[in-house]
């Protein structure tokens, strides 16, 4: 497998690093999450600040548990900080916005560096616009590929990624449909404007079908499943607010939440495709 080299540590450390503070961690939360993460509790460790126990703990430890680190705090910057690196998540009415042009390149270059040593070509697209662009069933297949890889190496990441591959499908099929849609919304309604365009919804069925109520309460589970993977990579995901003896996710917990989601979005999909504009 690919190996990240020291400078592409470096620039990690420069994405994450906020003048001794790591992103918006406590200091508990950051051993939290770090315990979680690597098994190791960095700040308790090294008796330092935030940011120079991460740039001591990298600079000492085996590359397999640095790499591992850097994932999962990647993974907790796209959830936590779309706004600083994703330019079409900040219209403010106000005419605030947090996104950083700066930033926005060093997580460009670390994401392409943990699709590298993942041996991923297509990463997850961060905005509307490359995901009508990249969105496929070539797209769908090495997704679903990166997740299954990393339901073992990293189960709270696959979850993540479980959740993000809903949110993509749901804004590329509104948005091949030229259906508008709130960029405030959560992957439940994502789902939920999905389903009635593409009339998955329970009333879409007729009486008289065959099996009506069984499928009626097939369709009526299927948003279910975008917002219990939502909730499920939420509570797990951040760190924040846990108790030191806080349990991570399992690779059985993954598993579930991972199949769900390719349930739902190859269903999506296969019906997007199956069924075009106006039919």
């Amino acid at each position: 497998m690919a190996k990240l080299t020291k400078i592409e540590v470096g620039t990690f450390l420069k994405l994450f690093n906020r003048g001794g503070y790591v992103l918006d961690f406590t200091t508990n939360d950051f051993d939290v999450f770090t315990m979680e993460s690597i098994g190791v509790a960095l700040c308790s460790k090294y008796n330092m600040s935030k940011g120079k126990s991460l740039a001591a703990y990298v600079n000492e430890a085996p590359d397999e548990s640095v790499e591992k680190l850097l994932k999962d705090l990647l993974a907790y910057y796209e959830e936590n900080f779309e706004q600083e690196f994703t330019e079409e998540a900040n219209e403010d009415p106000f005419g605030y916005s947090r996104y950083n042009a700066e930033y926005a390149r060093l997580y460009k270059k670390c994401r392409s560096y943990v699709d590298r040593i993942l041996n991923v070509t297509t990463p997850l697209a961060p905005n509307a616009v490359e995901l009508q662009e990249k969105f496929s069933s070539e797209y769908l297949s090495k997704q679903i590929e990166l997740m299954l890889k990393m339901q073992s190496e990293n189960p709270t990441d696959a979850i993540g990624k479980a959740k993000e591959l809903i949110e993509s499908c749901c804004k590329t099929i509104l948005n091949s449909r030229k259906i508008a849609w709130d960029k405030n919304w959560d992957v439940g309604q994502l789902t939920g404007e999905t389903l009635k365009i593409l009339k998955l919804m329970p009333r879409d069925i007729p009486e008289d079908a065959p099996a009506a109520a069984e499928m009626k309460a097939l369709l009526g589970n299927l948003r279910a499943i975008a917002t219990n993977v939502a909730a499920l990579r939420n509570h797990y995901g951040s760190g924040h607010g846990k108790s030191a003896d806080y349990k991570g996710l399992s690779p059985r917990h993954a598993k579930l939440a991972v199949g769900s989601s390719i349930t739902l979005v190859e269903f999506l999909w296969e019906t997007h495709l199956d069924r075009p504009q106006g039919k």
